[in-house]
């Protein structure tokens, strides 16, 4: 097992963009030993000619490196350096300075005189996509659409390369070359079988070009010629080949495209061509219309084309946890199985240590858009945090082996859950579970939350069971422990509570026996069962004289018996099971009821009614899908205790109702002066309200700002709403 941390430092225009800066390792020496304590045997780490040498090469500041590889070297972990990733050098050159190659050369060879105890190297990674992105896209520095000069930017890295390498076994005459580039491979109709093929044989162009086989017995050797490539620049690299020691594969879900000359199936993003023809160029994975290739393809490929040792390079699913977890898990399973048929595959690569950012524009954009990798930096400090796949990391690793129930099913990538671009086929799609996996148990099959998280399950192809309320009596231990003997779930999500709070304040012993004595029983015997169990409790533990909002370590002093209930509940579940995870959150809404706060209050302003709400009550609100995503994420990740989720930002309820308004669409055409605010003391409560429960966490901030969800909310809606048309038509 080896990994390493996605740190790609791209120009866009005069702006360069540091992963390793926005992922704060630059300020935390502490990262080396928690990557070491994972038992990986190598570490792909960023030694990176921009940074080093910024201005020129006669003024290079090592100072970085030399603490940060002195550290690795101390802890005894092995490296592979990169020296550029998807990058254009310093300013002083770029992918078509004719010198890039010997000022490249340059940087490696004061590189490893300076550290000649590193072994393996990746001098430039992904040369091929990095030439794509910056000289066919246009997304990165230079930002051309040129073909002629793609070629000539891959000749280029590829040369730079080969000379780096050279001035690299000078020192080290034991050096390894591991070449790294995303491999996928081409689907699409009938009509567009040239452009498949060309694309297809285009993907191995900086692999060939360093083993010296674009001769002219190539397949695409006229094309170079066609855009002006001398025949002796093409010789050179037959002369000086510098076939990789190992072959790093680098392959996404997004990796394998599909072409479609029918544009009106897919949206104008897609839409492109060679010039001759116009076609849409979509993930294959999306489209429903044709069967993925698999990795374990892909490596036959690599192999029977250069009979090279191969790694996987880099291995990262973008999604939620358990789409990370099954993705790592299905290509461990492959790569071991060709090892067994003799195809040597030397590694699997955890990539993305720490998360990634911006990867959603290509890093065209700084957004600061994070998804979580191995670690999660989602915390106050950002410091990396343990999730379920660093757990399967250290594992795989330590052992080979990793078993959890959430790998028991399928990637939705396998499902038909992903399609993007079929409406028809998506709503065929169906969930696949073995028999033997082991469900989670959602209770409450009438409430808005089980409702929510058993349509989030669904989504993700994570294996529920909704059981309704009247089907398991929470205050009989022995009818609990039996239903879970039956079930076999590996955890229980009890979305069951008493929520009438006025109720509550008159009948307090049906609320208590519910949220409290319920809640206990439950943990009880999940203790016993060694079954994950989540518990929600709510703001209203607040007494509301906070100046700020409310982290979990702010003492509770509910003001009525709802809050008691909950406060009394959280004390004694996690007493007597602390290994339960229990989560406050507070003021729900979403797209998938209609008794929410957001949802009525465009219903009531778009009947041309006045909406009464609280101008004295500040809350959190708390997105239902952001909800019950992180919950399944913290269940994974095997958290627990008490933790806050809700949507940063705090209101008014008359600040909300604004709010919501203002994100609203404006074909909707909603009057904003029909929002009364109105103190609270003038709602008619029966309980006393706290006046500020908003809600803040000290452990873990997952859920993206108020303003975020809401307009997630409404595009949530007009989807939920296209659908349900195209449905009934």
């Amino acid at each position: 097992m080896w990994a390493g941390i996605e740190c790609t430092l791209n120009r866009v225009e005069d702006r360069y963009a540091n992963q390793c800066e926005k992922n704060g390792h630059t300020q935390r020496l502490g990262d080396l030993a928690l990557f070491h304590g994972l038992g990986i045997q190598k570490l792909r780490y960023p030694c990176l000619w921009e940074l080093v040498a910024p201005q020129d090469l006669d003024h290079c500041d090592w100072g970085f490196l030399d603490e940060r590889l002195g550290e690795l070297k101390n802890l005894g972990q092995s490296i592979i350096a990169g020296l550029l990733h998807h990058g254009s050098g310093p300013r002083y050159t770029s992918l078509i300075d004719p010198d890039f190659p010997t000022k490249f050369a340059t940087y490696a060879r004061l590189f490893v005189t300076r550290y000649p105890w590193v072994t393996d190297f990746t001098p430039i990674n992904e040369i091929n996509t990095t030439a794509r992105f910056s000289m066919l896209y246009g997304h990165w520095y230079p930002h051309l659409k040129d073909e002629a000069l793609y070629l000539r930017s891959l000749l280029l890295q590829c040369r730079g390369t080969i000379l780096s390498m050279r001035e690299i076994r000078s020192v080290n005459p034991a050096a390894r070359l591991i070449q790294t580039d995303d491999l996928g491979k081409c689907q699409s109709t009938p009509e567009l079988v040239h452009q498949r093929d060309f694309d297809n044989e285009r993907r191995w162009l900086s692999w060939d070009l360093l083993c010296g086989r674009v001769t002219p017995a190539h397949a695409l050797y006229e094309w170079f010629l066609q855009c002006k490539i001398h025949p002796r620049d093409l010789a050179w690299f037959e002369e000086n080949a510098c076939p990789p020691d190992v072959i790093g594969i680098n392959h996404y879900h997004l990796s394998n495209r599909y072409l479609d000359q029918r544009l009106e199936l897919f949206p104008a993003w897609s839409h492109g061509g060679n010039g001759r023809d116009a076609y849409a160029d979509v993930g294959a994975v999306d489209t429903g219309l044709v069967t993925p290739v698999g990795i374990d393809t892909l490596l036959r490929e690599t192999w029977e084309r250069y009979h090279i040792p191969i790694a996987v390079t880099e291995c990262h699913a973008r999604g939620r946890r358990e789409a990370q977890m099954r993705w790592l898990d299905e290509v461990w399973k492959t790569c071991q199985s060709l090892r067994a048929e003799s195809i040597p595959i030397e590694a699997v690569t955890a990539w993305s240590l720490l998360g990634t950012y911006d990867w959603h524009n290509l890093c065209t954009n700084c957004e600061f858009f994070y998804e979580s990798g191995v670690f999660d930096l989602r915390n106050a400090e950002r410091v990396p945090q343990e999730t379920g796949l660093s757990k399967m990391v250290r594992a795989l690793a330590n052992t080979g082996d990793f078993q959890a129930p959430i790998l028991g099913s399928p990637g939705i990538w396998k499902t038909g859950r992903r399609i993007l671009f079929n409406a028809q086929l998506e709503q065929q799609s169906s969930l696949e579970h073995d028999p033997s996996v082991r469900p989670v148990l959602i209770i409450g099959a009438s409430g808005t939350l089980g409702r929510a998280f058993a349509r989030t399950c669904g989504a993700r192809n994570i294996k529920y069971l909704l059981l309704p309320r009247n089907q398991l009596e929470l205050t009989d231990l022995n009818s609990i422990k039996t239903l879970i003997q039956e079930l076999r779930p590996w955890a229980i999500i009890n979305a069951a509570g008493y929520v009438r709070v006025e109720a509550a304040e008159t009948d307090y012993e049906t609320c208590y026996q519910t949220n409290v004595v319920g809640a206990v029983n439950l943990a009880s015997v999940c203790r016993e069962e060694g079954v994950s169990l989540v518990n929600f409790s709510s703001d209203l533990v607040f007494d509301g004289t906070a100046l700020s909002p409310s982290g979990e370590s702010t003492p509770v002093r509910p003001l009525n018996n709802y809050g008691k209930s909950k406060a009394a509940c959280e004390e004694q579940v996690l007493e007597i099971d602390p290994r339960s995870l229990m989560i406050r959150t507070s003021a729900f809404f979403g797209p998938w009821d209609e008794h929410n706060f957001v949802t009525q209050t465009l219903r009531t302003l778009g009947a041309q009614s006045e909406v009464h709400a609280a101008s004295d009550q500040i809350v959190s609100p708390t997105y239902v899908p952001d909800l019950t995503n992180e919950t399944l994420d913290l269940l994974i990740d095997g958290e627990c205790g008490l933790i806050h989720l809700a949507n940063v930002g705090e209101v008014s309820w008359e600040e909300f109702a604004w709010k919501a308004v203002n994100y609203a669409p404006e074909s909707l055409r909603l009057d904003p002066s029909l929002i009364r605010g109105v103190i609270t003391d003038r709602l008619g409560h029966q309980a006393r309200m706290p006046r500020r429960s908003s809600l803040t966490s000290e452990r873990q901030q997952r859920l993206p700002s108020l303003e975020d969800a809401l307009a997630r909310y409404f595009l949530d809606v007009e989807v939920s709403l296209t659908k349900k048309q195209e449905h009934e038509s």
